[in-house]
């Protein structure tokens, strides 16, 4: 086994010794050190008559900084030591909601302050150190933020505000998602969801009065036709609009006395998603417009659009019209006045905020949208689709990273990259290892197995009691489409993830001998002890992707890779966090073991000081370029050339 220790305090001397010499040997290539340092990632943007804010990364820090609008542009805003993070759920979201007289957030230590904006001054409203808050929407007509707590293994929907603290206005189920207010701020719309479901699977509308003293009467909830995840209710004055997934895909659905009714506002019919699945809280992929119009994305084979959908009408359907098709993903879109500001990502651009002219379509960027490459040209994304075979297994749709310059004579390795989640998905993106790796001379592909999201209800259901069989025959369906497309050289494909994705490239090395070799970058290796051990929201997760464990031992005991370890025949390496709490260390610990027990010298390199995915800069530049040793080495043994690579 070949294994470093402490990778993240810099302990590992030659790896800082060969980026310098690699610096000064390729001067034109994009180092590990300047990917990771130049990528700033922005997000959970909020507006109000008080401006447009939103969080940015601080890739030095693993920070993540409040920034606002100004009149001179994007300026930092609040207290120099301030990061802004929820952790509920674990994955957060809705740390930020911005009102008339400031911004609430939830700071690192998981408390709600107000920062106001006049002053500068930030008050702390919350003190309770054994609970966390998020998906905050403000409140203006009561000075308070309307917040999911989490606290002692249950949630909560309450309101926080200087003058009367923490009010509960609604207990009982499991989870709650993030609230929505309307203008007046007497309507209230939320989702819930019970154990052991999922948010993308099933969730119940709740709707419910605003007294005048703030708290909820008569709530009642809203059956759909069939079983359903609903999400992102917004209020059009007293008219109410979510997506929900019911008819197969999430599309925007208008609540009325006798239930959810179809949306005439669309034009694109029921084949696409409009949202994608809610990981985090606060997420907002549609918002009504001034003049009953709407703004809203639609997510076709992966990739994000963003569409308008005016009042007028022609033979009885909408005008519409696609803005800011340079971009390939959108989020937290919010209206302030009569202009649209949105996050958008690019292939080619580190994240966007971005404002939208509705009654012109006119976008403009308002801050970020830089190039990350020093003036290079970035590989742009090429899409692919693996063709259905039969009724069992659906097609598949992916992009495709060539590498550059590509050479004419020799086809380029392959690291064909799964997703974690596994319900999320790979949009085109920029991605600054894989501008790297592709500047290396190594193709790069992301595949959106089944399971992903963006493409329908039935797509990502048809993983459920197949995880570890159907997105490892997909990677592999993909993987030997682009060798027999002549994109890549078969002989050299190697599998990498995070998370459950290292899970699924470790089955797929327990399954194929199609790979060369593998990377599990804090992947999981035991279901079975994870269940145990996760946190109480995907508790019920992993029955859902495997079976229940009493019912289906066997299933579990041929998907548990810790358990087939002698099955792999390829190099594999090994990344993680010591303080990782959802993939916890012992899982690659045991997997390391069981390796070495049955011959095998695994590679390791541990980071005591992370996490769950390295936010550290130095941790992420050490992983990269022993991801990049590890797969080169592996192919000069393969092609004793090296073919292309530098």
């Amino acid at each position: 086994m070949r294994i470093t220790q402490d990778c993240s305090s810099g302990a590992d001397q030659p790896l800082a010794a060969s980026a310098v010499s690699e610096r000064h040997r390729q001067p034109a290539l994009l180092s590990a050190e300047q990917a990771c340092a130049t990528y700033t990632q922005r997000g959970e943007l909020s507006v109000s008559r008080a401006g447009v804010f939103w969080l940015q990364t601080d890739p030095s820090l693993g920070a993540n900084t409040l920034w606002r609008l100004t009149e001179r542009g994007p300026e930092r805003f609040g207290p120099e030591r301030l990061s802004v993070r929820s952790r509920v759920n674990g994955y957060g979201g809705g740390a930020l909601a911005a009102s008339d007289t400031g911004v609430f957030l939830v700071s690192e230590q998981q408390q709600v302050h107000f920062l106001e904006l006049a002053t500068g001054v930030c008050h702390q409203l919350t003190d309770e150190p054994c609970a966390a808050f998020g998906g905050l929407v403000a409140d203006p007509r009561r000075h308070r933020v309307l917040a999911v707590r989490e606290a002692s293994g249950r949630q909560q929907l309450v309101a926080v505000s200087l003058e009367h603290g923490i009010q509960v206005l609604h207990a009982g189920q499991d989870f709650y998602g993030a609230p929505a207010l309307s203008a007046d701020g007497r309507h209230i719309a939320w989702v819930s969801w019970q154990l052991p479901d999922m948010p993308w699977l099933r969730t119940t509308l709740w709707t419910a009065m605003v007294t005048e003293t703030g708290w909820l009467r008569g709530s009642e909830t809203w059956p759909t036709v069939s079983e359903a995840s609903v999400q992102q209710p917004v209020f059009v004055g007293t008219i109410l609009w979510v997506l929900s997934d019911h008819g197969g895909w999430w599309q925007p659905w208008r609540l009325e006395p006798d239930g959810l009714k179809g949306d005439w506002v669309t034009g694109d019919g029921p084949s696409l998603d409009h949202a994608s699945a809610p990981w985090q809280l606060g997420e907002s992929h549609h918002v009504p417009l001034a003049g009953h119009g709407w703004a809203r994305v639609h997510y076709r084979n992966g990739t994000g659009e963003l569409w308008l959908y005016r009042s007028g009408t022609h033979e009885g359907q909408p005008e519409s019209q696609r803005v800011a098709s340079e971009f390939s993903d959108f989020r937290c879109l919010g209206v302030t006045g009569r202009q649209l500001y949105c996050i958008a990502r690019s292939s080619a651009r580190l994240d966007a905020v971005l404002r939208v002219d509705p009654g012109t379509g006119q976008v403009r960027v308002m801050a970020g949208g830089e190039s990350a490459l020093h003036g290079q040209k970035p590989v742009m994304p090429l899409t692919f689709e693996v063709p259905a075979v039969g009724d069992s297994k659906p097609g598949l749709h992916g992009f495709f990273y060539e590498p550059t310059p590509s050479s004419a004579t020799t086809a380029p390795p392959l690291i064909l990259v799964a997703h974690g989640g596994p319900t999320s998905a790979a949009y085109p993106v920029f991605n600054p290892q894989v501008q790297y790796w592709c500047q290396r001379g190594f193709a790069v592909a992301e595949v959106n197995y089944r399971g992903s999201s963006g493409f329908g209800r039935p797509f990502r259901l048809a993983l459920a009691g197949q995880w570890g069989e159907a997105d490892v025959e997909d990677m592999e369906r993909a993987a030997d489409y682009l060798s027999s497309s002549g994109l890549v050289d078969g002989r050299r494909i190697f599998i990498q993830g995070r998370s459950s994705g290292g899970y699924t490239a470790l089955m797929a090395l327990v399954r194929s001998r199609r790979f060369a070799a593998g990377a599990s970058m804090f992947g999981v290796t035991d279901p079975l002890r994870l269940r145990e051990a996760t946190h109480r929201f995907e508790s019920g997760y992993l029955d859902w992707l495997i079976g229940a464990p009493q019912q289906h031992p066997e299933r579990w005991r041929t998907r548990t890779p810790l358990y087939l370890a002698d099955r792999i025949r390829a190099p594999v390496i090994f990344f993680q966090g010591g303080r990782d709490q959802v993939v916890v260390p012992q899982q690659t610990r045991a997997m390391i073991a069981a390796m070495q027990a049955v011959g095998l010298s695994p590679e390791l390199h541990w980071f005591e000081e992370e996490g769950h995915g390295f936010r550290h800069q130095t941790s992420q530049v050490s992983m990269l370029v022993w991801l990049f040793s590890f797969y080169r080495r592996q192919s000069v043994k393969i092609n004793e050339q090296g073919g292309n690579l530098r």
